[in-house]
């Protein structure tokens, strides 16, 4: 079994050492949901809500979130990212907004947590803009869908269903 990366021989938190490691091609894609009322999702495919365009300014909020990481998360690294990018998928039926984002970048380390967290804040964006109507909605799902590069090599988790490129 793999072992944690971030504790040293004592058992405190520490950040890890990536100096050393060459640099690659790093991507990362993961996917989260926002379920709500379908009238909600109504609301929000017209523009009918009163903050405005809720998943135009979810996708800044991703955008923003993903180059922010490292302020939020105490153990990442400060990296400089080469694109972020947010779909959103409307199931009406279902009511359920699907986010995923996309993050690259050429470094020494993965870029997971960009992509998860621009997923995250993309999801509580959703929430906070609709949340005078459907106070009821519900995060779930949020995770790596995808990563490459790197000594770990590639990941893709079974089971997802391909989304068309943008």
């Amino acid at each position: 079994m793999p072992e944690l990366t971030h504790f040293d021989g004592n058992g405190r938190a520490r950040m890890v050492d990536v100096g050393a490691k060459p640099e690659t091609e790093r991507l990362a894609r993961a996917r989260g949901k926002v379920h709500m009322q379908p009238e909600t999702l109504a609301l929000i495919r017209a523009g009918g809500l009163a903050k405005g365009d809720v998943l135009g300014v979810a996708q800044t909020a991703g955008i923003m979130a993903a180059k922010r990481t490292a302020e939020l998360i105490p153990m990442c690294h400060l990296l400089l990212l080469d694109e972020v990018g947010l779909d959103f998928h409307l199931d009406e039926e279902q009511g359920v907004v699907e986010i995923e984002a996309r993050v690259r970048n050429r470094g020494r380390t993965g870029v997971e947590m960009e992509a998860l967290t621009a997923v995250s804040v993309a999801a509580l964006t959703i929430y906070d803009m609709c949340k005078a109507v459907d106070r009821g909605m519900v995060i779930t799902e949020v995770r790596l869908v995808e990563k490459s590069g790197g000594k770990s090599g590639n990941y893709i988790r079974e089971g997802e269903r391909q989304w068309p490129e943008s």
